[in-house]
C-alpha cells in the first residue's frame, strides 16, 4: 500500500479503552458440530492449480518444478482442477472442459500418467504441503462408459432420455443419485485416489447439486482411510454438519465486487459477518477469494471486477474469517480471461502481488487472531466515523491480535475510531514498523487503501 511521508510522524494510531468494547458480529454462536477437521488446516491457506494453462507442457510433471517457488510462497493446500480424462462426445471447444469426466481412476493422457501424479503428490508431500483433487460427482462425459453399463445410474427427461444436469452443460449428462448402485461405486473411486495416490482431500463440484446424505457418508469412509480435507463449491451450511470442513464464501466474494464497483457500502460486511455467524458452525471454515477459475474465466479477471480495489479486497480476504484462496496466476497479476474449453498459457511475469501474497501467508501461518473457524478469533468490528468509507475490526486469539482499516471507497479518507483493541504496540504488517496505538488520532487512507496491524 503507498505511504505517505508525514504519515511516518503519526507514532501509532489509537489508543482504546476497554469500553465501549468494539461490536461484535452475533451474540450468540451456532454449536460446533460433526466435522472434526485435519490439525493441519487449522492455519491452512489454499491454491487453485490450473494446470492445462500452467505451464507450455500443460503436464503435471511440468507443474511439479513450481513446487519450491510456491512453497517459498507460503501456501498449503494445492487444489489440482480434475486430472481426469475428457470425454469428446458432446465435447467443447478444441480440448473439453476438465469437469466432463469419462473416468474417474484415470489420469488425463494430456496431462501425463499416474506415476506423474503419485511423484507430484509425494514432492508436494515432502516440502509440508497437502494435495486436494477437484472431484465431479454430479455428472459425467457423454461418453464415460458408465452410461452403457450402468444407464440407471443417470437422471432422465419426460421423453425418457438422459439430460445434462443444466441445459447450457450440454457437455455432460446428470447422474441419479437415488442409485445405491452409484452412491457405492462414487465413494469406492474416491477411496482409489487416497490407496493409489495419497491425496489429502477432495474440492467437491457443484456440491449442492448431489444429496447431503451421500456427503455424509462419503466422508466416514474416507476418513477411515486418513483425516481428509473437504472443500464444498457450495454455500448450505448444512453440508458442514457432517462432511465438509469448508464452502465456498460465495456471497462475501460477490459483496466485495459491489463494493468495488460503487453498488454497496463497506457496512454491508458487518451485516454479512454477523449474518453468516448465525447460519454456519462456528467450527465452519468459509473460503475467501478474489478469483478462482470460474470467475476468471466467466466474470472477468479481478481487475476487470475490481479495479483499483484489487489489492484492498485481497488483504481483506486474508483477514477476516475464513481460508484465503489464491489462483493460478493471481501471484503474477495475470490480467485476462483463461479460456476454459482450449490451451492457454499463464503469463509468469514479475509482479508486486507475488511478494504482497507472501507476506500474507506469513501472517496466516504465524498469527492465530486470523487462524480458520474456532482456531481464530472472532471479528469484532470498529465503528468509524465513516462506516459509508472504511470497515474496521480486530480480531485477538490468545495473546495474538490484527488489527485492520480498510478505506474501501475511491477517495482518501481520515477517519476516527471511537473505540477499539486495547492499547498495544502493534507491528504494521507490510513496512514492519512498530506502532503504539494512541488515543484521539486520525486515520489518514488513500483510496483503496488500508493499515494492518498485528501482534
Amino acid at each position: 500500500m503507498p505511504k505517505y511521508p508525514f504519515l511516518l510522524l503519526i507514532v501509532g494510531l489509537l489508543l482504546f479503552s476497554c469500553k465501549p468494547k468494539p461490536e461484535p458480529e452475533t451474540d450468540a454462536l451456532p454449536q460446533t458440530v460433526g466435522v472434526v477437521h485435519p490439525e493441519w488446516s487449522k492455519n491452512a491457506n489454499i491454491y487453485e492449480v490450473n494446470v492445462r494453462q500452467y505451464t507450455p507442457e500443460g503436464t503435471l510433471k511440468a507443474f511439479e518444478a513450481h513446487l519450491p517457488r510456491l512453497k517459498e510462497m507460503g501456501v498449503d493446500i494445492l487444489w489440482l482442477m480434475p486430472i481426469f480424462p475428457i470425454g469428446e462426445e458432446k465435447r467443447k471447444g478444441d480440448l473439453g472442459s476438465y469437469y466432463a469426466v469419462k473416468d474417474y481412476r484415470g489420469v488425463n493422457p494430456d496431462m501425463g500418467t499416474m506415476q506423474d501424479l503419485q511423484d507430484l503428490i509425494k514432492k508436494a508431500h515432502e516440502m509440508g504441503m497437502k494435495v486436494i483433487l477437484d472431484w465431479v460427482a454430479n455428472h459425467t462425459a457423454w461418453d464415460n462408459p458408465l452410461i452403457t453399463q450402468h444407464p440407471d445410474w443417470y437422471t432422465r427427461d419426460s421423453a425418457g432420455n438422459f439430460q445434462p444436469p443444466v441445459a447450457d452443460w450440454s457437455d455432460v449428462v446428470d447422474l441419479n443419485y437415488d442409485s445405491q448402485g452409484l452412491r457405492d461405486y462414487m465413494i469406492e473411486s474416491m477411496r482409489f485416489w487416497i490407496r493409489e495416490a495419497d491425496i489429502d482431500g477432495y474440492r467437491c463440484d457443484v456440491a449442492g447439486m448431489v444429496p447431503t446424505d451421500f456427503w455424509d457418508t462419503c466422508r466416514v469412509e474416507l476418513d477411515k482411510l486418513k483425516p481428509v480435507f473437504m472443500l464444498a463449491e457450495d454455500e448450505g451450511p448444512q453440508l458442514h454438519d457432517h462432511a465438509f470442513d469448508m464452502t465456498y464464501g460465495w456471497e462475501f466474494h460477490h459483496l466485495m465486487n459491489q463494493i468495488a464497483q460503487g453498488k454497496e457500502s463497506p457496512a454491508k460486511i458487518h451485516d454479512y459477518l454477523k449474518n453468516a455467524k448465525t447460519k454456519f458452525p462456528a467450527s465452519a471454515y468459509r473460503m475467501n477469494f478474489t478469483s478462482n477459475h470460474d470467475e476468471n474465466s466467466w466474470n472477468g479477471t479481478e481487475f476487470e471486477r475490481m479495479g483499483d480495489a484489487y489489492k484492498v479486497m485481497a488483504v481483506l480476504a486474508f483477514t477476516v474469517e475464513g481460508m484465503p484462496l489464491i489462483y493460478s496466476g493471481q501471484e503474477a497479476g495475470l490480467d485476462r480471461r483463461l479460456s476454459f474449453f482450449g490451451k492457454d498459457e499463464i503469463d509468469w511475469k514479475e509482479n508486486e502481488m507475488a511478494e504482497m501474497y507472501k507476506t500474507l501467508l506469513k501472517l496466516k501461518h504465524e498469527n492465530q487472531a486470523i487462524w480458520n473457524g474456532e482456531f481464530g478469533g472472532e471479528v469484532f468490528r470498529i465503528p468509524s466515523s465513516n462506516d459509508e468509507a472504511v470497515f474496521a475490526f480486530v480480531r485477538e486469539k490468545g495473546e495474538n491480535k490484527v488489527f485492520g482499516i480498510f478505506n474501501l471507497s475511491p477517495a482518501e479518507v481520515t477517519v476516527t475510531l471511537p473505540s477499539g483493541p486495547h492499547p498495544d504496540v502493534y507491528k504494521e504488517v507490510f513496512s514492519g514498523e512498530n506502532a503504539t496505538i494512541r488515543k484521539g488520532q486520525q486515520y489518514l487512507i488513500p483510496a483503496w487503501g488500508w493499515w494492518l496491524y498485528a501482534k
